[in-house]
């Protein structure tokens, strides 16, 4: 199998590294990509939201798999394109991503499917988030109703900074707080038939202790042993289920992955939030683990091939994701500094490093060229080694100013999650 990664993040360079070890890729391509997907993919400077180019690049490879990494080529119909040049492609069509593009219309599809989810408003103007914030009262929840890069979302105390929030949003959905820690589940879906994988739990907070702005995720890890006895059941059963039908109710089949964010509430798992694609940095985590091949898994999903009898199966142990992020990250990250000690790092054993957010400077010089940086990936026969050693070798990484989380899996690796 030819394959084709679009994206160029640490998503996309675990997608890239997975596919690389699966026996059945025989040809590997990424773009945009980035230095560290250049180690397994050949990258080809293109726009990923640009559906002809996407199209006229994977015709000239012979790609017989894309996977759309990020959710803007989702939104922009590029999985559209790749169908209908008969190109097998890794993700939803332009109407069924509208589940992640309009946090709206995806409430929408929760009501009349009966996905239990906070109760929430679409508000269109600061009129309306006011009485929306006074009918819910504090913590106040609001979302933007578009992208927003996963951070888009602000829960507060203060009454100020979420009628502020609503107001740069435009359109806002405003929601009920929800209790209960989150965790996210990712199912692999080809329309009719739905294959959850591992849940993980990422952390979304800058800062230790779940301070500080919302970020894209500074940290995940996998498996959730803390989870619920029967949650994955109960998830599919009233949450994937319905809402596949009632997609298809509307005529739109989901294929692809559809990420469900989920609150474990006291009164059961609510729905936070659906996504159209693999989250970030939960992805890399799920891939570590992931023993299945994936190249033909993620084909399957757009040709056929998934059934109610296909299993996942995944490797003992657990692996962390330690996300290391620029100065002055989630607002105005500095860009442009050296990033040393990637080397050093990826050679402990059980350790690696993904590249998120990097670029060639000269010849082999790497320099910082995003928020999120690096993910530092450790590995383990338990969910506390595989910590130790994401830490340990995050610690050998040297750019300016840059920070990481040192609590992330902390309470579940002791045992106090």
């Amino acid at each position: 199998m030819k394959a084709l990664v679009l994206g160029g993040g640490g998503r996309e360079h675990a997608l890239v590294r997975a596919l690389s070890l699966d026996p059945g890729v025989t040809d590997l391509h990424c773009a945009p990509g980035n230095p560290g997907t250049s180690e397994h993919a050949d990258n080809h400077v293109i726009n990923p939201v640009d559906g002809l180019a996407v199209t006229e690049l994977a015709s000239r490879i012979g790609a017989e798999l894309v996977v759309i990494g990020p959710e803007a080529p989702l939104v922009a119909g590029v999985a559209d394109a790749l169908r209908e040049r008969g190109i097998p492609v890794f993700g939803p069509d332009q109407q069924a991503a509208r589940l992640e593009g309009s946090k709206g219309f995806a409430k929408e599809v929760m009501e009349a499917a009966g996905v239990p989810t906070a109760r929430s408003r679409l508000c269109r103007s600061p009129g309306q988030a006011a009485e929306a914030l006074d009918a819910f009262g504090p913590p106040y929840v609001v979302k933007d109703d578009g992208l927003a890069a996963g951070k888009g979302v602000v829960v507060t105390e203060d009454r100020a900074e979420a009628e502020r929030h609503a107001r740069e949003c435009g359109r806002a959905v405003v929601e009920e707080y929800l209790d209960g820690p989150e965790v996210s589940l990712f199912v692999i879906s080809d329309g009719i038939h739905a294959l959850p994988m591992l849940p993980a739990q990422d952390f979304k907070r800058a800062y230790d202790g779940d301070r500080g702005p919302n970020t894209g995720g500074m940290g995940a890890y996998a498996p959730v042993a803390w989870a619920p006895e029967g949650m994955v059941d109960e998830v599919m059963e009233t949450v994937v289920g319905p809402t596949l039908t009632e997609m298809a109710r509307r005529g739109i089949r989901y294929q692809g992955l559809l990420y469900v964010g989920l609150a474990l509430t006291s009164q059961g798992p609510r729905v936070v939030e659906f996504n159209a694609r693999f989250g970030d940095p939960e992805c890399q985590v799920l891939l570590d683990r992931l023993a299945t091949p994936i190249g033909g898994l993620l084909q399957a999903a757009d040709i056929g091939g998934l059934s109610s009898s296909t299993k996942l199966e995944w490797r003992g142990g657990a692996a962390v994701t330690v996300v290391i992020a620029a100065e002055n990250y989630p607002a105005e990250p500095a860009k442009g500094d050296p990033v040393t000690g990637i080397d050093a790092a990826s050679a402990l054993d059980g350790a690696y490093v993904l590249h998120a957010g990097t670029a060639w400077s000269g010849v082999r010089d790497l320099t910082s060229a995003g928020g999120r940086v690096l993910d530092v990936v450790g590995t383990g026969d338990t969910l506390a080694r595989a910590r130790e050693r994401a830490y340990q070798a995050a610690e050998l990484i040297d750019l300016r100013g840059s920070f990481y989380r040192t609590d992330i899996a902390e309470r579940a690796a002791a045992g106090t999650a």
